[in-house]
């Protein structure tokens, strides 16, 4: 009998050097897209599309900001990158970690698996619905990008 999985591909039977390479294409495109915004000013007009809630309402959205952000964190002020958009400075700090995790595990033959269950679901999305309201109150000047 034939074993169905023998020609699976699986990341086990793969050699070591190719392990990688679904981690290293993603870290191109993002690597890609922070140059882009890295290069191109998000606080020049014109080049980037404002925000439609923004635009619309006249609110903050949790995104808005994150293009003025990932511009400052590429420069390394990581002052402005935090006021421009505080958790979006937090979700490229996860995404290193998280990507890190994962090239180690590849490289090991293992797959990466990320577990995250409802309460940690509802906790991010939770703060993000916080950092959305408080940015746009009165009080929440401090906030805004």
């Amino acid at each position: 009998m034939r074993d169905v999985n023998a020609d699976s591909g699986s990341t086990a039977r793969t050699t070591p050097l190719l392990r990688p390479a679904v981690p290293a294409g993603v870290l191109t495109a993002v690597v890609g897209a922070f140059a882009y915004v890295g290069t191109v000013d998000p606080n020049e007009p014109g080049h980037y599309p404002v925000c439609p809630l923004l635009r619309l309402t006249g609110l903050y959205c949790p995104g808005c900001g994150g293009l003025r952000s990932a511009h400052a964190f590429v420069h390394g002020d990581l002052p402005a990158a935090l006021h421009a958009n505080a958790p979006a400075v937090a979700a490229y700090l996860g995404f290193a970690v998280l990507w890190t995790v994962w090239v180690v595990r590849a490289a090991r033959g293992r797959p990466l698996r990320i577990d995250l269950g409802p309460a940690h679901l509802w906790a991010v999305g939770t703060l993000l619905l916080v950092f959305t309201v408080v940015r746009n109150l009165p009080i929440g000047g401090w906030l805004h990008p």
